[in-house]
C-alpha cells in the first residue's frame, strides 16, 4: 500500500471523528483538508521525487568529476571521451578492485591505432598506450562483432578484474575475470587472457590491420610484460565499443552513466 494512501485514510478518519463528536464538523473538515493538501505533496516528494532529483544531481556531480579527471590527464584528442566516461563510471562502482589502476580498450578505433590505455587513478596519469589485437571473428581492422561463447573467437565487451599471471604458450600472460553475466563471464572458460604476440607488433599494421587473436587482447611483445605487471592483481579493465546491445544489458553501467 502506498504511504500516501495511509495518510489519506488517517485524515479521513479524523474528519469523521470531529464531525460526529462536535458541532463544528465543517470547520474541522476545512482545517484537515488544508493539512492534507500540505502533507500529501511532502509525502510524495519524500517517497519518490526527491530521491530521483538527488540521483540526477549525483550523476551530474560524478560526470563533472570525470571531466576534471579527463582534462587533468590531458586526454582530449587522445582518448575517446565517451569510452573514458563509461570506464571511469564503472571503475567507481566495482567494489572488488584491489588496485587503483584502470585499463581501457577502445574498440571503436581501428587496430592500426593505439587503443589500449592504462591509467594510474591515484596519481591521475596515463601509464601506457598501445595497439592491441581483437578476436579474429570480431572483424578485420575494426572489431564490430562480440561474443561470450566458447569457440566464437570473438572479443567480449564490458568490465573485467585482472587476476594472476602465468607462463603459457604465449609467454607471460594475465588471467581475466569477466564481471558481467552473459557478456563476458566465460572469460576463464574461453581462456581469454592478456598476452604478448608478434602479430600484435605495430609493424604488422603496415599491411592494413594488426594480426588477430582467438579473442584475447594481445599486446606487442615488447610491451606485454610491463603492461601486465602494471595491471595484474585486481585492477579494472573495460573493453568499449559503440554497441547499444551491450549498454542495454550491462549489469554495471546505467543510463545515468551515459549523460
Amino acid at each position: 500500500m502506498h504511504p500516501n494512501y495511509r495518510i489519506f485514510r488517517f485524515m479521513s478518519y479524523l474528519m469523521n471523528c470531529f464531525q460526529r463528536r462536535s458541532g463544528w464538523g465543517c470547520a474541522a473538515r476545512r482545517i484537515l483538508f488544508s493539512a492534507l493538501l500540505l502533507v500529501l505533496p511532502c509525502a510524495y516528494v519524500g517517497t519518490g521525487v526527491l530521491r530521483s532529483e538527488v540521483s540526477v544531481t549525483d550523476a551530474k556531480a560524478e560526470k563533472n568529476e570525470i571531466v576534471r579527471l579527463y582534462r587533468s590527464m590531458q586526454l582530449e584528442g587522445v582518448v575517446n571521451w565517451k569510452a573514458f566516461r563509461q570506464a571511469v563510471a564503472g571503475y567507481n562502482k566495482i567494489a572488488g578492485k584491489k588496485r587503483e589502476v584502470l585499463t581501457l580498450i577502445d574498440f571503436s578505433k581501428p587496430s592500426t591505432e593505439e587503443r589500449l590505455y592504462v591509467f594510474d587513478m591515484k596519481h591521475r596519469r596515463m601509464l601506457y598506450s598501445s595497439v592491441v589485437s581483437h578476436g579474429k571473428n570480431s572483424g578485420e581492422n575494426y572489431a564490430r562483432s562480440f561474443s561470450n561463447k566458447v569457440g566464437s573467437y570473438k572479443s567480449s565487451l564490458g568490465f573485467y578484474l585482472t587476476s594472476s599471471t602465468y607462463q603459457g604458450k604465449n609467454g607471460y600472460s594475465l588471467l581475466l575475470d569477466g564481471l558481467e553475466k552473459g557478456i563476458n563471464d566465460r572469460a576463464r572458460e574461453r581462456a581469454i587472457v592478456v598476452h604478448g604476440a608478434s602479430y600484435a607488433n605495430p609493424s604488422v599494421a603496415k599491411g592494413g590491420r594488426l594480426g588477430r587473436s582467438f579473442g584475447c587482447p594481445a599486446l606487442p611483445t615488447a610491451l606485454a610484460r610491463p603492461v601486465i605487471d602494471a595491471i595484474k592483481g585486481g585492477s579494472v579493465m573495460y573493453i568499449y565499443a559503440e554497441n547499444p546491445d551491450y549498454l542495454a544489458n550491462s549489469s554495471i553501467l546505467h543510463p545515468s552513466d551515459l549523460l
